[in-house]
């Protein structure tokens, strides 16, 4: 069933109103204004609606077929749809005109990544991976390289991957063996990458592998790694396609959800070894390929959310339409589902994460932007600093909160959500490796609690936790708004005093003492960020209201901020006790029983 329309009007209301358009005021996007942005996001609204939404279904129920020579079928309809994106340009939305993309911010093409992961995650996949090789080839890549290359990634022609796991290397990359051997202008590359997506497929002319690899004589560990360019088919000088590379998908994954999306092992050099061009720095691979992974990790937060928000869709429809018992409202019988309270709790539970989670992911979008366009270094380094902070949040606790959601979602259908039929089961089998691939949700907690934190004292998120109590102070100055605010501004003492905790012992016991602490310490961040965002979306909706506007979208605006902040952000404020309560526990159990 396609129960999907782009919530456009809601992204809107986080571009327009939230934000104030602010990434359009920065150097660069002068011939960008809100009128582009309102066409854009309608005609993106179409594609991802009309084209890409119907295949949702098909990709699950048909998956991908993999044939004896290696190459790898599509479900029906996946590679028209992926050419109707292509062929539309939407593959360079957030890409500079000096790159051949269309120089829109990236605030903008974060809404549309949204629409388009909610229509269909597993088709989705593949232009998120293409934008991160863009990425990585645009700022490590020879000039060659560039030139070469990117157009066509650019224009969605070609396709991108990125290949890091290999069968002894999972989260510790040191651990990766795939060679590269020097041969004149070129390498040879040879080893086996698993879990790779998109790593083959029919929707595209060629694929560019990007791959972690190392010299024979390369130092152990990650200075021995460097990041290397393997095409499908080599390209020649001119941009042509010459033979096909010495690189194939050796099988695919037979997994929980994402059926549309290939997954594969990929063998590289079962003959000659395939040919592969260094970019960047020798022994520095894995800071290149971080340069991929941020983007790709902010992408599959924003990944998350389009999920969430079919769910939310998807269980409305059926609780509108189901009808059982009576009214707790008008107390007629047969009433639809969605009248009694603990339904509407589900529902408004589901629809006021997802708002939350939106806001804060393209509020952190147009904070990207900052880094790239505004106009003097100090501004661009502050707005990395913020950056840096925010994605482990919103890759983590978007993805996480995305399992929830869909799975309340089949908590809405009852019995009818478990069987495969309605597809809302679909849903939370596609969102639930989201938690898991480009750096599992407890790496990102780490990365949050120990990297971020530590590195600055606490300084960073200190900083941002002053724009919470700010937002607190202005909904305490309103009578309408300021419970919200007395709530909000607890929970942001809540958040201070647990940071207090982290970095004490983070810097008494070091790592390992950060570690027990830090996926709990990012689910209180989480959940007080997503609350500060509500807490601006009610200033903005209470002031629209006043001034006499009569549309429906401001009370339910309302409605989901109050539910965020009173009844959401209790469970992220009881981690502070987590926290406090100390980790002997950790320490005292025994993993072999």
């Amino acid at each position: 069933m396609n129960y999907y329309a782009a919530p456009v009007r809601d992204m809107r209301f986080v571009l327009e109103e939230l934000l104030s358009h602010r990434s359009l005021a920065l150097p660069g996007f002068e011939d960008a204004s809100p009128d582009l942005i309102e066409a854009v996001l309608e005609e993106a609204a179409k594609l991802a609606n009309d084209v890409w939404a119907p295949l949702n279904d098909v990709g699950d129920k048909q998956g991908t077929q993999r044939h004896e020579d290696g190459s790898i079928t599509t479900a029906p309809g996946f590679a028209e749809a992926y050419q109707a994106y292509a062929d539309g340009g939407w593959n360079g939305i957030g890409v500079s005109e000096g790159l051949g993309g269309q120089n829109l911010p990236e605030v903008v093409a974060s809404a549309v990544q949204e629409m388009l992961h909610g229509a269909n995650m597993a088709l989705g996949l593949c232009p998120m991976l293409t934008a991160g090789a863009i990425e990585a080839i645009a700022h490590h890549g020879s000039e060659e390289q560039k030139a070469l290359y990117l157009p066509k990634l650019v224009e969605g022609t070609w396709t991108g991957t990125m290949n890091l796991t290999e069968p002894q290397a999972g989260s510790d990359l040191s651990r990766v063996r795939t060679k590269a051997v020097p041969e004149g202008d070129h390498y040879r590359i040879s080893g086996q990458k698993i879990y790779i997506t998109w790593g083959e497929h029919d929707v595209a002319e060629n694929i560019i592998h990007l791959v972690l690899a190392r010299k024979p004589d390369a130092p152990e560990g990650n200075k021995g790694i460097s990041l290397f360019l393997v095409p499908k088919y080599v390209v020649n000088a001119d941009g042509s396609l010459g033979e096909r590379n010495d690189v194939t998908s050796a099988s695919i994954e037979h997994k929980l959800g994402i059926h549309g999306s290939p997954t594969c092992t990929l063998s590289f050099g079962e003959k000659d070894g395939a040919i592969g061009y260094r970019v960047g720095e020798e022994g520095r691979g894995l800071n290149h390929m971080f340069t991929m992974m941020n983007e790709a990790r902010h992408k599959v937060g924003v990944q998350g959310i389009g999920v969430a928000e079919r769910a939310c869709q998807h269980a409305a429809a059926y609780a509108n339409d189901r009808t059982q018992g009576r009214s707790p409202r008008s107390g007629k019988a047969d009433c639809a589902i969605s009248d009694h309270l603990d339904v509407r709790r589900m529902l408004l539970s589901m629809r006021a994460r997802t708002d939350a989670l939106r806001a804060l992911a393209l509020t952190c979008a147009a904070e990207m932007d900052s880094v790239r366009h505004a106009a003097s270094a100090a501004e661009r380094d502050n707005a990395q600093t913020r950056v840096d902070l925010l994605i482990p949040v919103i890759k983590s606790f978007s993805t996480d909160q995305a399992v929830e959601i869909a799975s309340l979602g089949i908590q809405v259908h009852g019995g009818m959500g478990y069987v495969e039929e309605t597809g809302a089961a679909q849903l939370l089998r596609d969102a639930r490796i989201a938690p898991i691939y480009e750096g599992t949700n407890g790496i990102q907690a780490l990365d949050l609690a120990g990297r971020k934190l530590q590195r600055d004292n606490g300084a960073a998120l200190s900083e941002l936790l002053d724009d919470v109590a700010a937002t607190s102070e202005q909904l305490k100055a309103q009578p309408a708004l300021a419970q919200l605010g007395e709530a909000l501004a607890a929970g942001n003492q809540d958040l201070r005093a647990a940071m207090a905790v982290v970095l004490e012992q983070g810097q008494a016991a070091g790592a390992d003492a950060v570690q027990a602490y830090a996926t709990p310490f990012l689910n209180l961040a989480g959940h007080l960020l997503c609350a500060w965002q509500m807490g601006e979306a009610a200033l903005k909706a209470q002031a629209a209201l006043d001034q006499g506007s009569d549309d429906p979208f401001y009370p339910r605006k309302l409605a989901c901020a109050e539910y965020v902040i009173h009844q959401w952000l209790p469970a992220g404020r009881a981690q502070r006790a987590v926290i406090e309560a100390g980790t002997q526990c950790l320490h005292a159990f025994d993993a072999q029983i």
